[in-house]
């Protein structure tokens, strides 16, 4: 692949893509803008948007030190740009009356990260790898790329779980089952600190559906616990007919099934054979 098309399109590309890498190594964005400062040339110079930035270069620099990047490498320029460039926006956006200059940095390094953004999204576009089927299919619903992924999924060879989860969330609408044994797994096998209790209202959307009151509360509840969300408890007591005793014992093991996924142990939890 030629890396030419990777980043910064708009400063001195061949330059900082094409054959001129050290072995440097570091992961302070400071500390690689000074020895790579063809990695930093296009973007912005005050400290807003730090940590965007940062992850950035970060990534770039991990580009530079390949030598032929992977669909994951690509994935994730990807979502570093995108992310520098949300964050950018808005920060040119905020005008300053004595020192223009600074806005007018962040207004080019902004059109700067659209153009290279764009360009970068042109040159993966019908790259079959599946982290940028992914990412196509994740943002411009790209069906040919959704049924890459969905194909891998079906083979057992999809293992990262934004990718298992985004594919949940999919059969939601086509396959209730296949969506319950995905939603299941996540819930049985990823870290506790990386859980995302969005996945107890995937569940309890498909208990809706089957028309399993008792389980759709419990995980209502469930994630009620483990989030920040907010419900109303007449809404909550009314999908099971107002039963005070039931909500009791059902309040009592939304406790416990948080306690076991906190814990990591959902996967050898009674509780597990409850949803299966």
């Amino acid at each position: 692949m030629n890396k030419s098309l990777v980043i910064i399109t708009s400063f001195s590309l061949s330059a900082a893509l094409l054959g001129l890498f050290g072995c440097d190594v570091g992961r302070n964005s400071a500390g690689i803008c000074k020895n790579n400062p063809e990695l930093c040339a296009d973007l912005h110079k005050d400290s807003w948007c730090l940590i965007e930035k940062g992850d950035l270069i970060r990534s770039r620099y991990q580009l530079k030190l390949t030598s032929e990047p992977t669909g994951k490498q690509l994935y994730d320029q990807l979502i570093k740009l995108e992310s520098y460039s949300s964050c950018i926006e808005l920060a040119a956006g905020i005008q300053h009356i004595i020192n223009t200059h600074r806005t007018e940095d962040r207004e080019r390094a902004y059109a700067v990260s659209t153009q290279n953004l764009a360009q970068l999204r042109e040159h993966t576009k019908d790259n079959p790898d599946l982290y940028l089927a992914f990412y196509r299919w994740t943002t411009f619903n790209d069906f040919p790329s959704r049924d890459i992924v969905l194909k891998a999924e079906r083979e057992g060879s999809l293992n990262e779980t934004f990718m298992i989860s985004q594919v949940a969330t999919h059969y939601l609408k086509t396959d209730l089952n296949r969506s319950k044994i995905l939603h299941l797994h996540l819930m049985s096998h990823v870290d506790p600190k990386d859980f995302d209790t969005d996945w107890l209202l995937g569940l309890a959307t498909i208990y809706r559906r089957e028309q399993n009151v008792e389980n759709e509360y419990l995980l209502i509840k469930a994630n009620l616990i483990m989030s920040e969300n907010v419900a109303s408890q007449e809404k909550l007591m009314a999908l099971i007919a107002n039963d005070k005793a039931l909500a009791t014992q059902l309040n009592l093991d939304a406790n416990e099934l948080v306690k076991q996924l906190k814990a990591g142990k959902f996967v050898t939890s009674d509780l597990k054979y409850r949803f299966e």
